[in-house]
């Protein structure tokens, strides 16, 4: 019957949204298809992939900074990139949750204050958790107690930045009139990569500065 609308079209409908938002959260374009030529997706996932490129010589400059106590403490280079992996999961975790519940108008000035103080203290507890284990790991793999300390240290930092960024980002980019879905990942990897490796080589200067 002409004007009604089956249970099959709004499956379709709610098949297309979520395929949409999958795609956008990796970066790639909504429209591309199996069928989509070679090039044509070449070019498509380009601009997002040389974005993350320079973000990524960001936290490549800021470890750097920190040259002479990773050729001191070779340490520090081994766990250095489980504090900047953890805290981009957690805040690909807060991310996912902050970009569908924009796209699906839940989330917004009149609950984000909760919602903000929400993530940051499951990123505490999480943070919390995370740094007793590690922080264990590490004092056992190497040990030095003083180690332990530095990257437990650094885990809950690092967590509680996972947590303002996974919901900050998505909220700004969406204010500003930009995809959320599709820049957010990006920029979300970025602070917790710069912010994990700076709190954990700088607590760690510390430590060595007092050795």
């Amino acid at each position: 019957m002409v004007g009604v609308i089956t249970v099959d079209d709004i499956v379709d409908v709610i098949e297309a949204a979520a395929d949409d938002e999958i795609k956008q959260l990796g970066g790639v374009n909504a429209d591309e298809e199996l069928s989509d030529p070679v090039r044509q997706i070449a070019r498509s996932r380009f601009s997002w992939l040389f974005v993350n490129l320079l973000t990524s010589f960001l936290a490549a400059a800021v470890m750097s900074l920190f040259e002479a106590q990773l050729s001191q403490v070779v340490a520090l280079a081994i766990l250095a990139p489980v504090v900047a992996s953890q805290g981009g999961n957690a805040a690909t975790q807060t991310m996912t949750v902050a970009v569908r519940a924009l796209a699906t108008q839940e989330l917004g000035g009149w609950n984000l204050r909760r919602f903000f103080t929400r993530e940051m203290i499951v990123g505490l507890i999480n943070g919390v958790g995370f740094a007793l284990i590690t922080g264990l790991v590490a004092a056992l793999w190497f040990g030095s107690q003083g180690l332990g300390v530095v990257i437990a240290i650094a885990m809950v930092v690092n967590l509680l930045a996972a947590a303002m960024a996974g919901v900050l980002i998505p909220v700004l980019l969406d204010r500003f009139g930009i995809d959320p879905a599709i820049a957010s990942g990006t920029f979300v990897t970025t602070v917790t990569d710069v912010v994990g490796f700076f709190s954990f080589l700088g607590v760690a200067t510390i430590w060595l500065a007092q050795a």
